[in-house]
């Protein structure tokens, strides 16, 4: 079994075909799919999404591209969502300094109340973070000396300094279809050095298609690419890079493993 822990199944690029996408990913051997949020206000969507399918869970955040938009969502709007058995982690949010669509001040402030979010509902926190390793690092820092909250970062591709200060926090650290890219050569040798107790793998979906699909629509069927050269990274099989990270995915995101039981109660006694 493997899971892919983050993907946008209430994105556009799946409407019409997302009975087919979900079949082709059991298909492929995943058994869980966490289809993550990026506008509280369109959180309804994505809720619907998961109540669709018993195998899919989801999250409630803002993506830090719409940090400006939504920063009138507080803490306790993100957190009263949380209450739907489906609803497994906070997020995603963070800091994304490449494309700047929302102010940083807007992107630190959003990312400090998803904390709060996390802190208080004992949910995971999916941490979006991109060309802002420095400004991560630090607010992951001053948060957690707050208080602990659980967290993973997702899609990683930034440096090894983040990625230690991510492990010495207690977070996790999630690779996607970038990780088999022909120039992710120091992508994959950070994973390589990484605790294996502490990895994730997901498509992002609809983006970042693995090879050999780079150029099509990503789905998540494709996780099962990423897993096999985690698998070559790591020096492990395929199956064995699967039960790892499907165990890690369930003890991070523990509200998931309550929902997965309560789908294969009601499939088994169907």
């Amino acid at each position: 079994m493997l899971v892919d822990s983050h993907c946008h199944l209430d994105f556009p690029d799946f409407a019409g075909a997302l009975d087919e996408t979900v079949k082709r990913a059991r298909g492929a051997g995943v058994g869980h799919m966490l289809t993550i949020c990026t506008h509280v206000r369109k959180f309804t969507e994505v809720l619907a999404v998961a109540e669709r399918f018993p195998d899919v869970t989801c999250s409630v955040g803002t993506h830090p591209h719409t940090a400006t938009e939504e920063r009138d969502i507080t803490t306790a709007e993100i957190g009263e969502r949380t209450s739907h058995p489906k609803v497994v982690a906070i997020g995603e949010a963070g800091l994304d300094y490449y494309y700047q669509h929302s102010t940083r001040q807007d992107q630190q402030a959003g990312f400090r109340r998803h904390i709060d979010a996390a802190r208080e509902t004992g949910l995971p926190l999916v941490v979006h973070t991109r060309d802002a390793d420095e400004d991560t690092a630090s607010i992951l820092r001053e948060e957690m000396a707050k208080g602990q909250f659980k967290a993973v970062l997702h899609c990683y591709t930034g440096g090894p300094r983040l990625a230690e200060t991510g492990i010495e926090l207690g977070l996790y650290v999630s690779f996607s279809g970038i990780l088999t890219f022909p120039k992710s050569n120091e992508l994959r040798s950070l994973a390589a050095d990484l605790p294996l107790n502490r990895l994730l793998l997901e498509t992002d979906a609809p983006f970042l298609a693995p090879q050999p699909h780079r150029g099509k629509r990503n789905e998540p069927a494709y996780v099962r690419d990423t897993a096999k050269v985690l698998a070559g990274v790591k020096g492990l099989s395929e199956d064995e890079i699967a039960a790892i990270t499907t165990e890690n995915f369930f003890t991070l995101f523990s509200k998931a493993a309550t929902a997965a039981n309560r789908a294969g109660k009601a499939v088994s006694a169907a």
